[in-house]
């Protein structure tokens, strides 16, 4: 039920649908002789989107959580890695059999990289399709034919191909890998999503370093206007919002015990 709810809330309050609802009811309302709602909300349409795509509000909601969680000294072993799925295109991966990576992409290429720096280490890829609507191949099926293709062996991966959010990432990882006392695992996401993924793994009691990866601000944005393209300040607007979103509706919901965690 949380999964479904979340999805639809999300699909309502994200930026660009929400300034083109808002832009529709004032057309609506222009038509029906309300003048006041129909300014009322086609002003709001605007400002929405014009502060989603033309100003560094994106990056300024970002940062604090890129910052949140550091990358550690590694010790000299580690036992296992996880890297949570959301890195690659199921749509166009069913489709096509391939392993197009979209901008979280980096997700699995420092896996990769992990990979060879730590050879005896378990892979494990946590990560169903979490559409509620589009059909699409989940990641760790498609992982499985990228990291093999870039030398990893195939006996070295763990693949969790059922859940659908974080909050099932790490319960199903937990349950799959049984991580034994004094191992050390890494856990590989994006930075400005580690906060909620790492409060996620400790409630599951699964001991995790965090390796933030998939940087989308130098931290040197500031306030200002026209400071990226605006494609991509839209999305870092967007991934922000539902950032920040997720994070208070998990720690609502008792998923999480803080709606900002930091480190231990």
């Amino acid at each position: 039920m949380f999964f479904v709810v979340s999805k639809v809330f999300w699909f309502f309050i994200q930026p660009l649908n929400l300034s083109l609802f808002l832009l529709l009811a004032g057309v609506v309302a222009l038509l029906a002789g309300w003048r006041r709602l129909a300014i009322t909300g086609c002003l709001g349409g605007l400002v929405i989107l014009a502060l989603a795509t033309w100003t560094s509000l994106g990056a300024i909601l970002l940062n604090p959580l890129e910052e949140r969680f550091q990358r550690p000294n590694l010790p000299e072993k580690v036992d296992g890695i996880v890297v949570l799925g959301g890195g690659l295109e199921g749509a166009i991966n069913l489709a096509r059999g391939g392993y197009e990576l979209n901008r979280a992409g980096d997700r699995f290429v420092e896996t990769a990289i992990l990979a060879r720096r730590f050879p005896d280490a378990r892979i494990v890829v946590s990560g169903g399709v979490g559409s509620l609507i589009l059909d699409g191949e989940g990641d760790a099926a498609t992982a499985e034919r990228l990291l093999t293709a870039l030398g990893v062996e195939r006996e070295r991966l763990v693949l969790e191909n059922d859940s659908r959010n974080t909050y099932e990432n790490a319960v199903f990882t937990k349950r799959l890998v049984s991580p034994k006392p004094g191992e050390t695992w890494l856990l590989v996401t994006s930075a400005f999503h580690m906060p909620r993924s790492m409060a996620l793994f400790r409630k599951a009691d699964f001991e995790v370093l965090p390796w933030p990866v998939d940087y989308r601000t130098s931290g040197q944005e500031g306030v200002g206007l026209l400071r990226d393209d605006p494609a991509d300040a839209l999305q870092n607007t967007t991934m922000a919002i539902r950032e920040w979103i997720g994070l208070v509706a998990y720690w609502l919901s008792g998923k999480i015990a803080s709606p900002f965690p930091g480190p231990a």
